[in-house]
């Protein structure tokens, strides 16, 4: 069995003070970066001035499965293929957020969103969106449209 191709990735979130009289906190994901492993395991701060800040959670992995190649192929035809990051935020400190998974699975990002999982996406690079292609034209094919009968036409016993 061979593995399944899998690219190592990090990400970058930045935090918000205040960014309004409603909010305390304001998280956004900024960015999904190639992990060499020159970012080591664990998060950091980048950079705080007391308003703004910006942290970088290394150590992501993105693997492709065959069974989500449709969710890779809605994502690709989208117009605009994304990352898609799930994120959380910390119930006692409401000021600490990180990533729990990145995506490239459109259905798999929809999935979360029914979880009521917070959901993010960041544009995809042209070399990851090449990959992604790859792998989607290999191992995904779209079921053909079939035509259905309108129920007027069928036999009763078949409505």
């Amino acid at each position: 069995m061979t593995p399944n191709p899998t690219l190592r990735v990090a990400v970058q979130i930045e935090r918000l003070c205040r960014p309004s009289v409603w909010e305390e906190w304001r998280f956004r994901i900024v960015d999904v970066l190639a992990d060499d492993g020159s970012f080591g395991r664990a998060p950091r701060c980048l950079r705080d001035d007391g308003r703004q800040a910006l942290f970088l959670h290394p150590g992501f992995e993105v693997s492709l499965h065959a069974d989500e190649g449709e969710g890779y192929h809605l994502n690709l035809t989208s117009g605009a293929p994304v990352w898609f990051v799930m994120w959380r935020i910390a119930d006692d400190d409401p000021s600490s957020a990180w990533p729990e998974r990145v995506t490239l699975s459109y259905n798999e990002a929809g999935r979360l969103l029914d979880a009521q999982e917070r959901v993010d996406n960041v544009p995809l690079p042209a070399d990851v969106q090449a990959w992604l292609q790859a792998y989607a034209d290999e191992h995904y094919r779209p079921e053909p449209k079939q035509r259905r009968r309108p129920a007027s036409f069928r036999a009763p016993g078949q409505r």
